[in-house]
């Protein structure tokens, strides 16, 4: 599937609070935990408990979320396909990202190890 600008446009206004809440809802419906989220996250992003949640009271956009975070050295190792999107595919920066993340709650709820979703070197 190619990504439209209209698409790109929609995630950058979406908020990260309004779509927050589903990956909890994923995760945990799967046996996971909040904690496990936050890590994934804190990965990807370098945010802590206490920035994510100011991010999601000021209801930041991912747009801002994503300017604001400061992205893991190993991102571009998450590769495969979500939403019908090959994420190594995707041309723009922020919707990469975006999918990153989706990529990551996705692999959590599907019961990966943390040491393979965090991709971790195994030596």
């Amino acid at each position: 599937m190619k990504v439209t600008p209209e698409h790109n446009e929609r995630i950058a206004k979406m908020t990260f609070g309004s779509v927050y809440p589903h990956y909890v809802t994923k995760v945990e419906k799967k046996g996971r935990t909040r904690e496990e989220l936050h890590e994934v996250i804190a990965w990807l992003t370098g945010f802590d408990d206490n920035r994510l949640q100011a991010l999601i009271a000021e209801k930041a956009t991912f747009e801002t979320f994503f300017q604001q975070a400061e992205l893991h050295p190993n991102a571009h190792l998450i590769k495969g396909v979500i939403c019908g999107y090959r994420i190594e595919e995707i041309d723009n920066s922020l919707t990469r990202q975006v999918r990153y993340l989706d990529k990551l709650v996705d692999e959590l709820a599907k019961g990966r190890k943390m040491e393979k979703i965090l991709r971790k070197e195994t030596k």
